[in-house]
């Protein structure tokens, strides 16, 4: 099995995916139902270029949504896999300057430091402008379908089952996967399948 894993992480390195098209939507297919993206590369080129990356390698795939805040966000992108999560941990890209500030239905990647956005994104479930935006989340885009799966993302564990990358209390999510968070938060929702839905052409195109 590790072989297999370790196989699989280096045919994804080696895959050179290519930058994302200016436009284009992700679903989500959660165990609450679909929740589809927009995504808006002149926003966050960095982050948009990222995300595609990681949705078309499947790395999203049975993700829980281990950080959920009633009327706040909902985390998700810690690989379910400890070896595939902490790959991915230890390639950061660098910031991508504000364009877009973190209103309710933004998407965004989450970080501890600077240049160290990786895998993490948030939904936001509310207006978070007036503390997100000075601190440095970008949007990268935005949901357009499924708002209403994203407010009703199991939230009963709180901050417990993951908190924020700066709380520094996700290790055992690193460390051991989908196995401690079906142990000890059993309830939490999780992404079930996140595929590239479409990519927005020019409107002059036929």
């Amino acid at each position: 099995m590790k072989r297999a894993v370790c196989g699989m992480m280096s045919a994804l390195f080696a895959f050179q995916t290519p930058p994302a098209p200016p436009e284009f939507r992700v679903r989500l297919d959660t165990t609450e139902g679909a929740i589809v993206i927009e995504v808006h590369r002149d926003w966050a080129p960095r982050g948009a270029d990222r995300f595609y990356e990681l949705v078309t390698a499947g790395y999203y795939d049975d993700n829980r949504f281990f950080r959920v805040v009633k009327g706040r966000w909902a985390q998700v992108g810690i690989n379910g896999d400890p070896q595939l999560a902490k790959a991915w941990r230890d390639r950061p890209i660098p910031d991508d300057p504000p364009r877009h500030s973190n209103v309710r239905g933004t998407v965004a990647f989450a970080f501890a430091v600077p240049n160290g956005r990786a895998t993490q994104v948030y939904i936001a479930l509310a207006d978070l402008s007036a503390t997100q935006d000075a601190q440095g989340f970008v949007p990268f885009g935005r949901v357009v379908e499924g708002m209403d799966v994203a407010d009703a993302l199991n939230s009963e564990y709180g901050e417990d089952a993951g908190s924020g990358i700066r709380a520094g209390r996700q290790q055992p999510l690193f460390d051991f996967g989908n196995d401690y968070l079906d142990h000890a938060f059993p309830m939490l929702d999780r992404i079930v399948r996140a595929r590239v839905e479409e990519a927005r052409r020019d409107r002059h195109d036929h």
